[in-house]
């Protein structure tokens, strides 16, 4: 069976084409195409996982997003990734 990540992949580019598909017809040209190619820049600084890493204390639940704090400031424990 397939993994959300693939039904989303797959749900993205029908939509995709319906819209181009709905421009061209739309606007009756083909310089829909050229246009096309730059949707991705458009949409670049939406979505993305760029968060930081966040670490966790595993003694007392301590965390931090700060790459600065590689020890527990409560029991001096080593941090670890979450």
């Amino acid at each position: 069976m397939a993994g959300s990540r693939t039904l989303t992949a797959l749900v993205g580019l029908a939509v995709s084409l319906a819209i181009t598909v709905a421009l061209w017809w739309y606007f009756d040209t083909l310089l829909v195409f050229l246009f096309l190619p730059f949707v991705p820049i458009l949409f670049r600084g939406f979505g993305g996982d760029d968060s930081p890493v966040a670490q966790e204390c595993p003694h007392c639940g301590f965390q931090s997003t700060v790459e600065a704090y590689d020890y527990c400031p409560r029991d001096g424990s080593r941090l670890e990734p979450k």
